[in-house]
């Protein structure tokens, strides 16, 4: 029944009307294109998709410049009906908070380019994907079958070129093989995505709760009844190219998340895998200029995602309080000191070992069992900077092993140390802050927005050639038409350079001199 549908059915296209103002579409409809920007990418198909038929979508061009990827999902609202007033810059939250709407976000290592996604919704409400026809991973749950539905497609972040492929119909997902489907439980990558996260919160708690008495009985040692898991797991002999001696001086300070349990002697922080929230963790001393820390993750090896964020601070851990520690350390942005948070690590397994390391310069890299992985973001030497980790999901404890202090570093003019080209797998850092306003945090907090060294600024990429004058680093809409004194940057809108003057202790989002005046520049 299913194969006869699909022969009279057209495939699938883009709505040639209902799309974001970045959206551009080829001339059939089936290939779109986001110009400029990381957002106004939200797209749909011209025609509802039908119970267990697969958007198959190829990822045709993807730029590792932002952060976050391709959001996707279903609607029981008709495209046609919309106005491009009513379509919003972001899939996740602006669409997924009203009624009628469902959207999360592709996981950042599928985001691959020519890798093919495909996802459909049966009978049940749930929606599956798989890549590259691999075993299908549950990813929502809910959905309203009564009525036609169309698919919505959000062409984000490192995501900059979909095509839609010719639709194919899924099988029906037995209890049997239900039980081996993985499920999609990756914590929000951005903060665009944290309030669709907190509004599927408690369906995916649900669901997690059945997928877990499916396969807790798979795994070794675990009984399916086992709420609390013990941190702690079995780990692997020391990856190779961790020094021997190393330094244990540096502990994780007393001040952390209320989630979180230390050792006794404060080198291993565990959290409870399904209770763990607010797990903010401090160095309890700022790490040293050449210095490099290395940690252990213990990750428990269950069928679900976890997430670990890596942060430097100016702040003092002892002047915060446990009740003023959120459970995203984006909500730390908007406070007086100097912050800096990275989110995306790839995929890490239990025993895997990380180091970083600041750098005169200011960059600060980072290793993967003992392998250097690049650069993950620049900083401000010129003070004292402690490290953090957030801890979320089955990466459920982090050890500290110690420090060594490197020996001086020559770095090249690509700005790698030894010479090394920047090999970085991963995106820029995700936010930087040095502004005391709250109600003004969201200009200098842009996903992923560019972030250069405060000594030799290194500017943005070149903008394409339809943009004249480059975008705003703040709104990343408006062309850049006004330039900061002093530091002579030329990197805003006169919008966003007016509001960001105002702010206290407003600073450049390039090089963070303080701002003294903004000028608006004329062109012939």
């Amino acid at each position: 029944e299913r194969r006869s549908v699909l022969a009279i059915t057209e495939p699938p296209r883009f709505h040639s009307q209902a799309k974001g103002k970045n959206v551009r579409l080829d001339a059939h409809s089936r290939k779109a294109t986001r110009r400029n920007s990381f957002c106004n990418g939200v797209t749909f198909t011209n025609r509802p998709i039908h119970l267990y038929e697969k958007v198959r979508l190829k990822l045709v061009a993807v730029h590792h410049s932002w952060s976050g990827a391709l959001r996707f999902g279903f609607t029981i609202h008709d495209p046609s009906q919309m106005s491009s007033d009513e379509i919003p810059k972001y899939a996740c939250p602006d669409l997924v908070t009203r009624p009628g709407y469902w959207a999360k976000a592709l996981p950042e290592r599928f985001a691959v380019r020519d890798n093919i996604l495909a996802f459909w919704v049966d009978r049940h409400g749930r929606v599956f994907y798989s890549i590259n026809d691999e075993e299908p991973i549950l990813f929502h749950c809910g959905i309203k079958v009564s009525g036609p539905l169309w698919a919505l497609i959000d062409v984000y972040g490192i995501t900059h070129e979909v095509q839609i492929l010719d639709s194919m119909f899924a099988e029906t997902m037995t209890t049997a093989r239900l039980s081996t489907a993985r499920l999609s439980t990756c914590l929000p990558q951005s903060n665009h995505d944290s309030a669709n996260f907190n509004n599927n919160e408690l369906e995916n708690n649900q669901v997690v709760a059945k997928i877990a008495n499916l396969n807790l009985s798979r795994v070794p040692g675990l009984a399916t009844d086992n709420h609390i898991i013990p941190c702690c797991p079995n780990r692997r002999q020391r990856a190779q190219g961790v020094p021997a001696f190393l330094d244990t001086d540096l502990r994780f300070h007393p001040t952390r998340g209320p989630d979180v349990t230390f050792s006794q002697d404060r080198m291993v922080a565990c959290t409870n895998w399904q209770e763990s929230n607010r797990t903010l963790v401090f160095s309890d001393r700022p790490l040293h200029i050449g210095e490099s820390l290395f940690v252990e993750v213990g990750h428990l090896g269950l069928p679900y995602y976890g997430a670990l964020s890596f942060g430097i601070t100016s702040c003092d851990p002892s002047t915060l309080r446990t009740n003023e520690l959120p459970a995203d350390p984006d909500f730390l942005l908007d406070r007086k000191e100097y912050w800096v948070v990275y989110r995306a690590f790839p995929v890490l397994n239990s025993g895997d070992i990380l180091s970083f390391m600041v750098l005169p310069n200011g960059e600060v890299h980072h290793g993967l069992n003992g392998a250097s992985r690049g650069m993950l973001m620049c900083v401000d030497t010129s003070q004292s900077l402690w490290v953090f980790f957030t801890i979320h999901g089955v990466i459920n404890q982090l050890k500290i092993l110690g420090t060594v202090q490197s020996s001086p570093v020559t770095i090249s003019p690509s700005g790698s140390p030894g010479g090394s080209q920047y090999d970085s797998d991963s995106d820029m850092a995700f936010s930087v802050n040095r502004s005391s306003s709250a109600s003004e945090s969201s200009l200098v907090t842009a996903p992923s927005s560019p972030l250069s060294p405060p000594i030799s600024p290194v500017f943005p990429p070149p903008e394409p050639s339809g943009s004249k004058n480059g975008e705003c680093t703040v709104c990343f809409d408006s062309e850049v038409d006004t330039v900061i004194y002093t530091c002579g940057h030329m990197c805003l809108c006169n919008t966003c350079g007016l509001k960001l003057k105002k702010q206290l202790n407003a600073c450049c989002p390039i090089c963070r001199r303080v701002i003294k005046d903004v000028i608006k520049i004329y062109r012939p």
